[in-house]
């Protein structure tokens, strides 16, 4: 049986950690499409409400969690820290695992840690409604659940691979109020623009965050919401890590092994910056390991580049790796994964070698995450396995060495509404996809000069 670690909520951590004010570079400046200067706030209120502007923009290392905020949290957090004594066991390493089950929020993964306070920060502006896009349909499900909380229309744009690969996703962003839209679609000059290229176009996210900003700019009542990539995003996200180290100082220890998947960034960064943040200050040192799909490899095989956020080029530009904003990934069943660009803090920090970044593949995945539920008891979300994968690829290196080594990973989100994915991986449905070079690099010749 698994050993368990849990916080008394009085422990929940009352602040996110902002790891802009510990980095040895500063982060390049986000900059305006038209003119290519930095951007200020006022270049972003069209698009968010000032509360959420000035934490996008914040050097502070903590920003003190509203308490309306955390009395929502208590949902469903703290969230537990778990020792997997099952899997290693099956492993036979020496090795200690440990992960963070973001599983147990109401929508199934770690998507509301952001969207409950970008609701609350919308509507406390007097915003009435948000549009967003999302990917397997994490996102826009916890962002309609944190509409309903705050009183707030919700307008989800789904990439419609998703959309018909995941009818439970959008049957659960229905439940809780959102309306769902397949991308691209007609209600937008973007969708419009992209059926008129390609009619069955599977739809990317970066076709959805286009419909969704302009469907956003349309109405003074309307904000735009995005689940990953900005600052602001990750930094509330850290409430994961923030819990988790002190979940570690009850449980008497401390990984030296750090691991996330990583598609825009933000389970990645909340589960690891404040360890990171630990050892940039002088503390603890930690090894720090994002992992991508083989198919959406921006970490690994992406340029770092000024890039838009979106296919249609209408976000401002960020500095980033990316695969360039037309990238269309292949139909992979990690929808969350499906990203042409990484968050820019999580850009720099591979930059700054920082972290380690490594690609795998959907089948080698699954097997992990088949692994994972036969011995821990939780099936996995797709997006999930690929830091077991890397967990029990450290794990085993341990067994090979002898070392006795802790490991750590967020393990984002379950995947009981992703159980299509694992009947067409046991009926040998699903190939590992490489996404090839030659539409990597047309893709990249759209990235700006700047």
């Amino acid at each position: 049986m698994s050993k368990k670690f849990y916080l008394h909520e009085d422990r929940m951590p009352k602040s996110y950690y902002n790891i802009l004010a510990d980095l040895p570079v500063p982060l390049p400046p986000v900059l305006h499409p038209g003119t290519r200067q930095p951007v200020g706030p006022a270049d972003l209120e069209p698009l968010f409400p000032m509360d959420l502007i000035m934490q996008e923009v914040s050097t502070e290392r903590y920003i003190e969690i509203p308490e309306r905020v955390r009395e929502a949290y208590r949902i469903f957090r703290p969230s537990p820290l778990i020792r997997a004594t099952g899997l290693e066991k099956a492993l036979g390493t020496p090795a200690k695992i440990y992960y963070k089950y973001e599983g147990v929020s109401p929508t199934g993964s770690h998507k509301p840690n952001t969207a409950i306070p970008q609701a609350y920060y919308n509507a406390l502006a007097g915003v009435k409604k948000l549009t967003t896009e999302t990917g397997a349909g994490q996102w826009g499900s916890a962002l309609s659940f944190a509409g309903a909380m705050f009183g707030l229309e919700v307008d989800v744009f789904m990439v419609r691979v998703s959309y018909e690969q995941k009818p439970y996703r959008k049957a659960m962003i229905e439940t809780f109020g959102g309306s769902v839209t397949p991308s691209p679609s007609t209600r937008t000059k973007a969708g419009r623009k992209i059926l008129a290229e390609d009619p069955d176009s599977p739809g990317s996210l970066g076709i959805a965050i286009s419909e969704a900003v302009e469907a956003a700019v349309q109405s003074p009542d309307t904000k735009y919401s995005l689940g990953s990539v900005l600052n602001h995003v990750l930094m509330h996200q850290t409430i994961i890590g923030n819990e988790a180290l002190l979940q570690f100082d009850d449980a008497g220890d401390y990984p030296e092994i750090v691991i996330g998947c990583t598609g825009g960034g933000s389970n990645f960064a909340g589960f690891i910056f404040p360890f990171l943040g630990e050892r940039l200050r002088g503390g603890r040192s930690v090894r720090v390991i994002a992992v991508e799909p083989a198919a959406c490899p921006s970490l690994t095989k992406g340029v770092y580049a000024y890039d838009f956020g979106d296919t249609v080029q209408l976000t401002p530009l960020v500095k980033m790796h990316t695969l360039g904003s037309s990238f269309i990934p292949p139909a992979i069943h990690s929808g969350g994964l499906r990203y042409h660009g990484m968050a820019p803090i999580v850009s720099h920090l591979k930059e700054l070698n920082l972290l380690e970044a490594r690609a795998e593949q959907q089948l080698d995945c699954f097997a992990a995450g088949v692994q994972f539920s036969r011995t821990e008891g939780i099936i996995p979300a797709p997006e999930a396995t690929h830091a077991i994968k890397a967990a029990i690829d450290e794990a085993l290196v341990c067994k090979e060495t002898g070392e006795s080594k802790v490991i750590a990973f967020n393990l984002c989100g379950h995947g009981y509404f992703d159980m299509q994915s694992y009947m067409n991986y046991f009926a040998g449905k699903i190939d590992n996809m490489d996404y090839p070079e030659e539409l990597i690099n047309k893709a990249l010749v759209d990235i700006p000069a700047v």
